[in-house]
């Protein structure tokens, strides 16, 4: 029974990102081309808040952030939501800001964040929010995918997959 979900998990994650590439042309605000490195890339992006207003990314430029890509419909990623929550809480005072970056639909992202409330910036990538996440090494293009960003633009470490909460801390707590 856990296998069969775990197949069906990967193929909805699989069959998404197609899904997305084919019906969005890679027209998204993270699928557009980019010049410099990853982290340049990221900053350049302007993909709209879950509220529909376009959100400079580079306004996070000069501090230290944890970028979480994630999908409502993946469900590692909404499991690892709780320790994520309760990280940016704590990591916050030490001034480290956790960004969760939607590969998902403006709608499904809008549904989620009815159900389950969240204080943290959230933004919709939607599904071309993939091609930021292959600049920083995700060519498996799998969720959830988390990095952390040091405060001058140096990546300091990437997961794919559910976060290791005690290597994270690690890594917060060196920056």
């Amino acid at each position: 029974m856990k296998t069969t979900r775990i197949i069906a998990a990967v193929a909805a994650t699989v069959g998404g990102f197609y899904a997305g590439h084919v019906f969005t042309g890679g027209d998204s605000v993270a699928a557009r081309q980019f010049s410099g490195n990853a982290v340049d890339q990221f900053w350049q992006a302007t993909p709209p808040g879950a509220s529909g207003t376009a959100q400079p990314l580079a306004s996070f430029k000069g501090k230290s952030v944890v970028v979480n890509f994630w999908a409502s419909w993946c469900g590692p990623c909404v499991k690892e939501m709780p320790a994520l929550s309760a990280m940016q809480r704590e990591y916050q005072k030490k001034g480290i800001t956790f960004i969760w970056l939607g590969v998902d639909s403006e709608k499904n992202v809008n549904a989620f964040l009815q159900k389950v409330h969240v204080d943290y910036p959230v933004y919709i990538a939607g599904f071309g929010g993939a091609d930021l996440a292959r600049n920083f090494g995700n060519n498996a293009g799998g969720l959830p995918f988390t990095v952390v960003i040091d405060a001058k633009g140096t990546v300091r470490s990437t997961k794919l997959g559910e976060i290791d909460e005690t290597e994270l801390k690690k890594t917060l707590n060196a920056l």
